[in-house]
């Protein structure tokens, strides 16, 4: 039979391996954090350049109207005039001044041409909103 006292060799200490798991979890994390901040600027950005090209479209549409139907003409400017309306105290003001004397050619069955002191109410009120 063998002999079953054998010698025991030392059993080494663990040995230390130096983990970084964490910082690069923590890495991750702050990374990812970033570009999610990153995106959601962008869309903003993105959500306020399309509500100033909305404005400058409405714009365009109100300093391009045609006068040869006063009537369409009347109601054009009362609709999309009112969007702008409530900027400022001074373009709200304008806008109703200019909604008074737009009136009389909105609600009447026969109207005649827009007389010249309502259009200088509506390019007042064009100058207005531009600047």
């Amino acid at each position: 039979m063998k002999d079953l006292n054998i010698p025991v060799n030392d059993i080494a200490p663990l040995a230390e391996i130096p983990d970084y798991s964490f910082y690069y979890f923590i890495a991750v994390v702050v990374i990812a954090a970033a570009l999610s901040l990153g995106l959601i600027f962008a869309l903003l950005k993105q959500i306020r350049k399309r509500r100033i090209n909305l404005r400058k479209e409405r714009f365009m549409a109100l300093s391009t109207i045609d006068f040869s139907d006063p009537k369409r003409a009347a109601y054009t400017i009362s609709e999309i005039g009112r969007v702008f309306a409530h900027d400022n105290e001074r373009t709200e003001k304008a806008y109703h001044n200019l909604f008074e004397r737009l009136a009389p050619y909105k609600y009447a069955p026969e109207v005649e041409m827009i007389d010249e002191e309502t259009l200088g109410y509506y390019r007042l009120y064009l100058e207005i909103i531009d600047a």
